[in-house]
């Protein structure tokens, strides 16, 4: 793809970093079916043992591949891990809320509640995690 043709600034950014999050959904959702169909486990723990999955996939590929962040990992990871774990207060939440109040299927609860978090996770990587830092100011890696 030429370089006219890739979308760039904000939405290029948003594009990899919703694909990169597909990804992450991807081994997401694994764990979820395999924990929940496979073992029995209940639908909002093995959401939650999934979004953790997830969240550990989506660090390294967001710092390198989505922000190309030059924020040090003992800077950047605490933020991203902050950032992940409220999303993942959130989707224990409205997990809870969809399955064992509204009686939604936990897969389409799942998929919606994806779908709530990613601007979350988004707006707070990008304006937090791994803001450039001003010139000047680098940290050390």
């Amino acid at each position: 793809m030429s370089g006219a043709a890739r979308p760039s600034g904000h939405l290029g950014r948003f594009l990899r970093f919703a694909a990169v999050g597909a990804v992450g959904t991807i081994a997401h959702y694994t764990l979820l079916l395999a924990l929940v169909e496979g073992v029995g486990v209940d639908p909002v723990a093995g959401s939650v043992a999934g979004f953790l999955l997830g969240a550990l996939v989506n660090y390294t590929m967001n710092r390198t591949l989505v922000f190309r962040s030059d924020r040090a990992h003992v800077e950047a990871l605490p933020r991203f891990l902050a950032i992940a774990g409220m999303g993942l207060c959130w989707n224990a939440l409205l997990m809870y809320l969809f399955v064992d109040l509204a009686g939604v299927h936990y897969l389409l609860a799942q998929v919606v509640t994806t779908g709530i978090l990613l601007g979350w996770h988004y707006l707070g990587n990008a304006l937090w995690t791994f803001r450039k830092h001003p010139a000047g100011t680098r940290t050390g890696q």
